[in-house]
This record gives C-alpha cells, structure tokens and sequence, in this order.
C-alpha cells in the first residue's frame, strides 16, 4: 500500500503560486525605467511581496527539527540546487553576459541569495521556535535593526545583511499556527485587506520622499542610505510593520480554490531558479533599452511576458523536465520509491499475470 499523503492546502499553494509570479514580475520590472507609475509599482511590491514570501517560508518551516530525515531534506531541496543554479549562472553570466565574476558562493549571483538564507533560516527554526513568541519575534526584530548598523565584507557575504534583515518575517511565520492563519479568512478580513493593501499604494507613492526603494530591500547599511543610525532604525520599523501588513492582507486575499493554478504551487522553486536566465538573457539581449525607446508598450507588455514565463515554467510539462536540475536527488529518490513500490504490487498473488493457455486448434 502506497504511504498516506497529507493532503496539500490549495489557499498555501495559491499563495506560493502568486507570490513566486510576483517575484519574476519584480525582476522583469527591474528591466523598465525606474519612474513614474513603474516605478510606483515597483514600491509598492517590494513592499510587502518578499515579506509574505518569507512569512509563508517560515510558516512551512515551523516543524523542522534536527533529525537526519530533516537535515537530508535541506541538503536535498535547497543546498543542492544553490550549489547547482550557482554554477549555471555563473557560466551563463560569463559565456553569455561576458561578466566577470569574483566570490563564487559566497556572493549568491542574484535571486539565489534566497536559497542560502533560507538554510540559515531553517536551521535557526528550532531556535526561535522553542521561547515563546513575543521573545523570539523581539529577539529577530532586534537583529533585524542591528543589521543595518553592520558594514564591510563579512556583512556581505551570502547577503548576510538582507538574511538577518529579513528574518522577523520568517520567524512570524515559525510561530503562527493554522488556526492563527485561519483569522486571516474571518468575516470582513478580505475588505479590511484590500484597504491595506490600498494604504500600502498611497505610501509607495511617497517612498523616495520616506525612505527610498533600497530601503525595502533589507540589504544596505543605514550610512550607504545616507541616514543616522537612529533614523534607520526608525525606518526599518516603520518598513516591518509596512510588510507583515500589506503580507496578511495579500493573504486574507488569497482564494482557497482548487484547480490549475494551484497544481503549479508544487513547482514554486522550479519557477524561482530558472527564470532569471530568462531575466538576465533579455538584459544581455538589449531590452531595457527597447523599453527605454517604447514607454507606453513596455511595461504591459514586460508584465504580462513576465506572468506568463512563470505559469509555463510551472506547467506540469515543463517543471517535470527541470526537475532534474532543481532536484536531482529528490527525482532519483522518488524513480527507486516508485520501481519499488511497483514491484512489491506485482510480487502480490493477487496481482501476479494469468498465464495464457494455448488454444487447441480447430
């Protein structure tokens, strides 16, 4: 009998589905000039977006324990590929991009950042989950500020200061249950989330004059920002609580439906690592200066191109393919389970072939 699954939360695969878009959306307007209602938008999703994609990494971290079936499975998903999507990236950005590259990694080339932050993160889980969670959030919360006084080459190293910068959100997530995420779909929560996140735009609207979009990045000391320790932590609070807002509301919205979009949560990492060659193959290619030259046909058209790279990176025909690549291990793991599993079914009486009797001739 094949083992008990447990059955997958469609609302937390809608989520991951629409959060890893908006990841490539964010990357893809990196490619538009930096101004007006681009730029507006560009705030006003690094606000909140990468906050309710740690929330949500944290929240599936939470029962993660130092056991070797556990620690395999980091090394598996997410150790493995940084160390495989590192290389190729590296080789694409050279023979492709012809870059020049240093600190292979201990730099993480672009989005990859993510995966060696989030092996810290998940390690640190049986840490931050074992005090109660006032303490463990104050204990993040502090971290998180005292980053941004940090400065010089050890800070930068696999972007320890985005990592910690960054870490309260994964711990709000180690600490919140399901039923505490159930509050999130109480009655009135979807009208009181679209309000937020309404706030949220109007603020964006006014982040150069606040803060500056480096600031929604978690990564740059207070000084480069040009502001006083003092004011930066006064910031960064300001940005934290901007972020855990606009990351609740974004799933208070989130529909708990089943159906296609849901089946392609499974695929969020695929999506994730591959399409920033798709990204960086554009740059090389000359299009941030054909989205210079056409202003008006740029955006719609590096949005939805962008969308649509992540549903056809997570369609079931193409992320069974790169599968190989994300998870090379995890795939052979699973061909030897089923070979297994498949031969055990056909040793059984009941299932073994009838043997086909000659018949007579007539």
């Amino acid at each position: 009998m094949p083992p008990h699954r447990i059955a997958r939360d469609p609302w937390l695969d809608n989520a991951k589905m629409a959060l890893v878009t908006l990841v490539v959306v964010g990357h893809a307007c990196a490619l538009l000039p930096a101004d007006g209602l681009v730029g507006h938008f560009y705030d006003f999703l690094y606000a909140w977006h990468m906050p309710a994609f740690v929330f949500v990494s944290g929240y599936l971290s939470r029962t993660f324990e130092y056991s070797p079936e556990r620690l395999w499975q980091l090394v598996r998903t997410v150790a493995v590929p940084y160390v495989v999507f590192e290389c190729l990236m590296a080789l694409f950005r050279i023979h492709v991009g012809g870059e020049q590259l240093e600190d292979l990694f201990t730099d993480p080339h672009w989005p990859l950042w993510f995966l060696t932050a989030l092996i810290c993160w998940r390690l640190s889980t049986p840490v931050f989950r074992a005090p109660p969670a006032v303490i463990g959030l104050a204990v993040a919360v502090g971290l998180c500020l005292w980053s941004g006084t940090v400065d010089g080459e050890t800070a930068e190293m696999f972007d320890l200061t985005r990592m910690i910068g960054l870490l309260p959100f994964f711990v709000l997530g180690v600490h919140t249950t399901p039923d505490r995420l159930e509050r999130l779909r109480g009655p009135g929560a979807r009208w009181i989330a679209a309000a937020t996140l309404g706030a949220v735009w109007l603020l964006a609207a006014r982040t150069d004059d606040l803060a500056g979009t480096h600031w929604l990045y978690y990564a740059t000391p207070y000084d480069e920002l040009g502001s006083s320790d003092a004011r930066g932590v006064v910031t960064r609070l300001a940005l934290l609580g901007i972020g855990a807002a606009g990351a609740f509301a974004f799933l208070a919205l989130v529909p708990r439906v089943h159906g296609w979009f849901t089946r392609m949560g499974a695929a969020t990492l695929v999506v994730y690592l591959c399409h920033g060659f798709v990204v960086r193959g554009l740059e090389y290619g000359g299009y941030v200066e054909w989205a210079a030259a056409h202003p008006l046909v740029a955006p719609p058209v590096t949005l939805v191109g962008a969308a649509l790279l992540a549903l056809a990176l997570a369609a079931p025909p193409v992320s069974r393919r790169l599968e190989l690549l994300v998870d090379p291990f995890g795939k052979a793991e699973r061909q030897v389970q089923q070979a297994v599993e498949l031969s055990v079914v056909a040793q059984q009486p009941g299932n073994l072939p009838a043997m086909r009797t000659q018949e007579p001739i007539r």
